[in-house]
């Protein structure tokens, strides 16, 4: 009973870090990807010599800059085509911000995915190691009891596979709390670039707007 205790909570630590190195490996992919495409759309957005230009380079773009772009645009030309409106009453900074805020949280959400995984795998493995430990040197503890004598022979297996499983949640854990502070990291990099942008683009489209 006693190994076949240890052995769950062993496969489960196992498997726990190999779910941490998929979402590593996953996430280190994406924020690549997002850095790539992120850059180059800027590259062309701010390389385009007029406003309509800059929009049709976001219209045609992909990137996650651009999605943020365009929901601005979207709004920009309905606030264009219906001026009196209530709804685009007020400074067209403010009107274009809502909706460009609401994509970038929109997108926030699917970038942090993955991120509360490795939380919780870091806070909580290191319990579970302890648990088998804890199983491990009470079985230990009762055949002592048992034999009437405490030998190292009857202590040290249990004991032994008790402290494998607490070195296995420990390695489990400190990857997963690596991870997810190195990818934190990488979202508030994303997060001032991005506001960097905005506020750029905010700027622009008000220029843009004062000449009509």
């Amino acid at each position: 009973m006693n190994s076949f205790i240890i052995n769950a909570v062993l496969v489960v630590l196992i498997a726990l870090s190999i779910f941490t190195w998929t979402i590593a490996v996953v996430k280190m992919k994406q924020f690549k990807r997002l850095a790539i495409n992120n850059q180059s759309f800027q590259d062309q957005f701010w390389a385009a010599k007029s406003w309509e230009e800059g929009i049709s380079v976001a219209q045609g773009n992909s990137s996650e800059l651009a999605q943020i772009a365009n929901a601005g645009i979207l709004e920009y030309k309905e606030c264009q085509q219906s001026p009196d409106s209530l709804k685009y009453s007020g400074e067209i900074h403010d009107i274009l911000e809502r909706p460009m805020r609401q994509e970038i949280q929109k997108i926030l959400r699917i970038q942090e995915k993955g991120l509360a995984e490795l939380a919780s795998i870091g806070s909580t493995a290191p319990f579970i190691g302890l648990f088998g430990t804890v199983w491990g040197i009470m079985v230990a503890l009762q055949e002592i009891s048992a034999s009437g004598q405490a030998s190292i022979d009857i202590v040290a297996g249990p004991i032994g596979e008790a402290l494998i499983a607490t070195a296995i949640g420990i390695a489990a854990a400190m990857p997963a709390v690596l991870f997810y502070n190195f990818f934190l990291r990488k979202m508030k990099v994303w997060i001032t670039e991005v506001d960097g942008f905005s506020e750029s683009f905010l700027r622009l489209a008000s220029k843009q707007a004062s000449k009509k």
